[in-house]
């Protein structure tokens, strides 16, 4: 806070006139020295320090809604300044001269990954992406497989199954039991979990 002196005089028989006048004068002192403080400010006080910008966090890699096949995923990007702390999933990801790189592990089907980086003085900087983990599986040969044999074996997949009857009209007259007699897709083919495999069954293939 700004402080100025104003000199008043201390015995208005030194200074001469009457004691309105000199009451007047003191008036007139202290207005004075208050329009300086107002024009003049205070020139020994520091300006307050400009604020800092926020921290700024870049995901590199892996793009939002990416698509991913193994269980982990690593996450790549940069941050200003190199000196913030970058978490993922609220653990610490190794930050070297901007860049961070941390690993995280990924549940079957959408994931919600979150970053937040910080630093003195600066404001936080949080975002999240989405990554999908898709896990793929063999299909198996279901090929001469009872029905009942061929639901355990699509289940072990986690594969759906669709049944297509065939066989024509004398195929009820087949002592046989009902069997898978095609597939599609193809054994050995790699499908992604949940995926549907259609049979055409009959008594007689």
């Amino acid at each position: 806070m700004c402080s100025h002196t104003v000199a008043i005089p201390e015995d208005g028989h030194k200074t001469g006139g009457s004691l309105a006048v000199q009451q007047m004068r003191l008036g007139a002192l202290i207005i004075a020295g208050l329009a300086g403080a107002l024009v003049g400010g205070c020139g020994s006080d520091d300006p307050p320090p400009r604020p800092q910008k926020p921290v700024q966090l870049t995901i590199a890699s892996p793009n939002d809604t990416a698509v991913v096949q193994g269980a982990t995923a690593t996450v790549t990007g940069t941050v200003i300044p190199a000196s913030a702390r970058v978490r993922v999933q609220g653990h610490l990801a190794r930050v070297s001269n901007g860049t961070f790189s941390a690993s995280v592990a990924l549940e079957h089907g959408a994931n919600v990954v979150d970053v937040a980086a910080t630093a003195s003085g600066r404001s936080a900087a949080l975002t999240a992406f989405r990554v999908t983990r898709e896990e793929r599986v063999t299909v198996p040969d279901f090929t001469g497989l009872s029905a009942g044999d061929a639901e355990k074996a699509a289940g072990e997949r986690d594969l759906e199954l669709e049944t297509e009857r065939g066989g024509g009209f004398l195929d009820s007259l087949v002592p046989r039991g009902i069997h898978v007699c095609e597939q599609d897709p193809a054994p050995g083919t790699r499908v992604r979990r949940g995926s549907t495999v259609r049979l055409l069954v009959a008594r007689s293939c």
